[in-house]
């Protein structure tokens, strides 16, 4: 259905409105209430530095012990660390995980529009699902399918043939190329390309010749796609993006790359294709892999860490090329006695040569 031309949103901020006893919040996070006054309210929520009189932050180790100088009426604190302060306090046992629930409860998303707008384009031959919102200046390609409660804003790109789930966020400017299929509770944010063209090209006599890149990318449920990253489409077959995986800015998924579930990329990661990763795996910022490799599950490399070769289950790994990460701490640790080293070198060459002279 569609609509003039609506406004992009109507704003929800419920920090304006919003107002619960801490009594009320202890309940909400299922947390244990330590305060002479329950019905002490809460208005807003910010962090532990920036808090006011009349809102609610959080701290965890190390930050707990000078927690109570925040100017915050109520603070969020794990079970059973000590804490001095005038604050009225939530014992929780994720301080983190709660704090991201009382944003969404007084900070909540903006709300847009539901509908079509008569300035963006959906060819006839797109199925829209119920409660979506298209905003202005949207392309929407031929047989698409845009699923039940998504939003997609200005500008963004929809390929033909792209099946994108329900209840998904498409933000200004990404692009969904042909084919690709998208889950359900997905985030892609502004300046994202899902699909583009695999860096595939033949060699003869020095000219670079293109190889069709004809797959596809598969996202899974609850991914999260970042700011300008781009995953690549398969040369054939699928580029694949496991179900809960969150990828943050600028990182790069190369052809035929297939990214367990529940992984973190940071910013700068670079995968090489043709590489599988396992799932629960973490990649530092700028940690990068060769192509054509395994990684097992439950993974951690740290940042700049470059990855050359197949790694098993649970490693841990840091540097180039990436090794254990205790073994490169060590390295590291001895390449700042070098210097002490060559002064000591220098200085027993010219005892050296003092003997030397003598004799």
């Amino acid at each position: 259905m569609r609509s003039a031309f609506f406004p992009f949103c109507k704003t929800r901020r419920g920090c304006d409105t919003m107002e619960k006893t801490v009594k009320e919040l202890a309940e909400i996070l299922h947390g244990t209430l330590e305060t002479d006054n329950p019905g002490l309210i809460i208005s807003g929520v910010n962090g532990l530095q920036e808090a006011k009189e009349g809102q609610i932050s959080f701290a965890v180790p190390p930050y707990v012990e000078v927690a109570g100088q925040s100017k915050a009426s109520a603070l969020v604190l794990p079970q059973n660390e000590k804490f001095v302060g005038r604050q009225a306090v939530i014992r929780v046992d994720n301080p983190r995980a709660a704090f991201a629930e009382l944003l969404l409860l007084f900070r909540p998303p903006e709300e847009v529009e539901k509908g079509i707008s008569q300035y963006a384009f959906v060819h006839p031959t797109a199925k829209i699902g119920k409660e979506v919102a298209i905003l202005p200046f949207a392309y929407i390609a031929a047989d698409a399918t845009i699923g039940d409660g998504t939003v997609i804003y200005p500008h963004v790109y929809v390929g033909r043939h792209v099946q994108l789930g329900t209840n998904c966020v498409v933000y200004a400017n990404a692009s969904i190329r042909e084919k690709c299929v998208i889950g359900n509770n997905v985030i892609l944010q502004s300046g994202c390309v899902i699909g583009g063209d695999g860096f595939g090209f033949v060699t003869t006599d020095g000219k670079h010749t293109k190889v069709l890149q004809t797959g596809n990318v598969v996202i899974g449920d609850d991914v999260e796609v970042g700011c300008n990253t781009c995953i690549d489409r398969a040369t054939v077959d699928s580029t694949i993006v496991g179900k809960g995986t969150k990828i943050d800015n600028l990182v790069h998924l190369g052809h035929n790359d297939i990214i367990g579930e529940n992984c973190l990329l940071v910013a700068h990661v670079g995968i090489s294709g043709s590489v599988t990763v396992g799932n629960n795996c973490t990649f530092g910022g700028q940690a990068a892999t060769v192509g054509h490799i395994k990684i097992g599950n439950n993974c951690v490399f740290a940042g700049r860490t470059g990855i050359i070769g197949n790694v098993g289950d649970n490693a841990f790994m840091s540097g180039f090329p990436a090794q254990p990460h205790t073994e490169w701490l060590r390295e590291v640790a001895n390449l700042r006695k070098v210097g002490d080293l060559v002064k000591k070198v220098k200085e027993l060459e010219k005892q050296i040569n003092a003997l030397k002279s003598k004799d």
